[in-house]
């Protein structure tokens, strides 16, 4: 997965005021309390991007580990997180941590940038590596619905006072891809705009091809949402949310 987000990082913020972080973040806690994962648990986010969901499960009580594989994001990050929060330069197909967690996260779609199923499947081998027995593995991924009929070949801008940006898109059904063209406009010191360009990709993925990857990694799966609700997923579900638990296996080396 390449680092997409370089110049995007410093009004990453900015444009992502309108996610219910708070909302999210007490589903989070309250699945992973159903499911074991109690305050004081060691907890991995991938694609931490700049902090928001890190900080908040680390204020609900619980040790955070933050990986991304984009320094300016995690600077960011960093900034507006305590002490006794790690963070990790790594791309989440290559993670490398120094021991097990009771959980990971991922949410805002980061699955989704790991466009190769190779790059997936190893991922959740990855996961499924670092987790303790039995560990719990929640993630979210934009649904194929919403590439297909939301985002599709659309085009989105806002203007703010600071930063402005235009957003393209192209979706290629054959190959499940959603390319995005990101024209972002800064306002700087010297009151003059900046202008900056960058190119995202993420890919579809069905449920069933979720569910056949995690399989394979030996992690199963035991629940499938309609984004952050306990809601099951409908054709017009724009965001799914996963929960998988690692199931032992002697020896437990997938990667």
């Amino acid at each position: 997965m390449d680092n997409t987000y370089s110049s995007f990082a410093k009004c990453y913020d900015t444009f992502m005021d309108n996610v219910p972080y708070d909302e999210w973040c007490d589903f989070l806690v309250d699945k992973l309390k159903s499911l074991g994962v109690d305050q004081g648990s060691l907890i991995c986010d991938l694609g931490c991007g700049t902090g928001e969901v890190t900080k908040r499960l680390s204020e609900a009580g619980y040790d955070m580990i933050g990986v991304d594989n984009s320094s300016e994001m995690l600077e960011i990050a960093q900034e507006k997180t305590k002490e006794g929060v790690m963070y990790l330069l790594q791309d989440m197909s290559e993670i490398e941590l120094y021991g097990t967690v009771k959980a990971f996260v991922s949410v805002c779609d980061s699955i989704n940038y790991l466009t190769d199923k190779r790059d997936l499947l190893q991922t959740f081998k990855k996961v499924a590596n670092y987790l303790d027995e039995g560990g719990i593995f929640i993630f979210d991924v934009n649904s194929p619905f919403k590439y297909e009929e939301l985002l599709s070949d659309n085009t989105f801008a806002e203007n703010r006072e600071e930063v402005s940006f235009i957003w393209e898109n192209e979706y290629d059904r054959k190959s499940k891809k959603n390319y995005y063209d990101l024209t972002l406009f800064v306002k700087s010191t010297d009151g003059l705009f900046r202008k900056y360009e960058e190119t995202h990709v993420q890919r579809a993925y069905s449920i069933e091809e979720i569910k056949e990857m995690l399989t394979k990694a030996h992690l199963e799966l035991i629940g499938v949402f309609d984004g952050y609700s306990n809601k099951k997923p409908g054709k017009e579900s724009d965001r799914l949310l996963f929960i998988a638990r690692e199931i032992r296996h002697e020896g437990k080396l997938y990667i």
